[in-house]
């Protein structure tokens, strides 16, 4: 029993001194949608100079790629981890796994700020501006059929009393309305609302304190079908994110959803996000660019595998700490890993962080990594396992 809480600890350990190895806790997590433009329209445009600012000072996933278009199946991805519908008309209740009825689970409160909504609890249909496929939460049975859950569906004018009065919810979505979220109205319109209204968040002592909050777009122009629904501008913003960081790692909405419910503690997800990568590597204390381990330096050849962890030739203890990451222009599918020519583990995704149980002696440890497209590469190492 000794010997297994000492690996316990032992890992907990190596887990915080890795930087993107687990997303820090977060007392209050915060995203706001913007719609339908590309990431080049968005990140360098001068008529967007407030999110700009925030991209520059906080961390930017520039490799991030919508699921689908049109909208409503991206956010649904983003909170039940599947598309499950892209007809923006669909009105039916909705059952699947979702955002909801995790964080109902953990015991954690929520609630959907959306401009424009007509009344507390309102589920029904479009009330210009108010669009309601822009409010994913509205479609959710643990929502719909709770008179108690439905009334977490508010006007985004409660937001500022919320945060004024210190009552903000663990987990708030916010939807601004097609004036104010780029659909309808300019970039520069969409980019004054964010300063107006999203600033005070970030400047709260609440937020400052361990708040995280992530602005995207849900999509990028119909034209750019890249991974599903484009290229697209997420922000990540908050005292535990990098400052000053780019992150080349590939994401979608399921990481999106992975990483919001692993800020508040979550432990099983929905979905895709089940088997999806957190962003991890926009936390930590480094800053700089790179493919998102933080404190590691990445092989910058294309395609190509970092192991982070172990260092090649150290004395390592069993299990033996295993952490690396995928370098590649295309989407990596998943890693996997060899002792001594036999498999050891295989996960989805870029990155890996895992503990690998390996007999004493000197050991062959190869990572390799594949993608969608067939294509494999990997990198090996040599580590003595006392």
């Amino acid at each position: 029993m000794r010997l297994k809480s000492s690996i316990v600890f032992s890992a907990l350990l190596l887990t915080a001194a890795f930087g993107w190895a687990a997303v820090p806790p977060a007392s209050h997590v915060v995203v706001v949608l913007e719609e339908n433009h590309p990431y080049s329209s968005v990140i360098g445009n001068s008529s967007m100079p407030y999110i700009n600012s925030l991209a520059t000072k906080y961390a930017l996933s520039t490799q991030y790629y919508a699921n689908t278009h049109p909208s409503i199946g991206n956010y649904l991805m983003m909170t039940a981890g599947q598309i499950i519908t892209n007809n923006d008309g669909y009105m039916s209740t909705i059952s699947s796994d979702n955002l909801v009825r995790h964080l109902l689970t953990m015991g954690k409160t929520w609630k959907s700020y959306a401009e424009s909504l007509p009344y507390a609890g309102y589920t029904g249909g479009d009330k210009y501006p108010y669009i309601r496929h822009h409010n994913p939460l509205s479609y959710f049975s643990d929502v719909v059929n709770s008179s108690v859950q439905k009334m977490n569906l508010v006007s985004f004018s409660r937001f500022a009393s919320d945060l004024a009065n210190n009552s903000l919810p663990d987990y708030s979505f916010i939807v601004p309305n097609q004036l104010h979220n780029a659909h309808d109205g300019t970039l520069a319109a969409a980019d004054s609302w964010l300063k107006t209204n999203i600033a005070p968040l970030i400047a709260s002592a609440g937020f400052q304190k361990d708040g995280l909050l992530v602005i995207l777009f849900d999509e990028s122009y119909n034209s750019d079908t890249a991974y599903g629904g484009g290229h697209v501008a997420t922000v990540v913003i908050g005292p535990q994110v990098k400052h000053g960081y780019r992150s080349g790692t590939h994401y979608q909405h399921q990481n999106l959803l992975k990483t919001t419910l692993q800020a508040l503690g979550a432990g099983s997800y929905p979905g895709a996000a089940s088997s999806a990568n957190p962003m991890s590597d926009l936390f930590g204390t480094s800053s700089g660019s790179g493919g998102g381990t933080g404190l590691c330096t990445l092989n910058t050849a294309d395609p190509s595998v970092t192991i982070c962890l172990p260092n090649s030739g150290s004395a390592v203890g069993s299990p033996v700490h295993v952490t690396a990451q995928a370098t590649s222009s295309v989407a990596v599918s998943g890693m996997q890993i060899y002792v001594d020519g036999v498999k050891q583990y295989d996960g989805k995704g870029s990155t890996l962080d895992t503990y690998v149980s390996m007999a004493s002696g000197t050991r062959r440890l190869t990572v390799q990594a594949y993608t969608s497209t067939g294509s494999v590469f990997k990198t090996t190492e040599y580590v003595t396992v006392n």
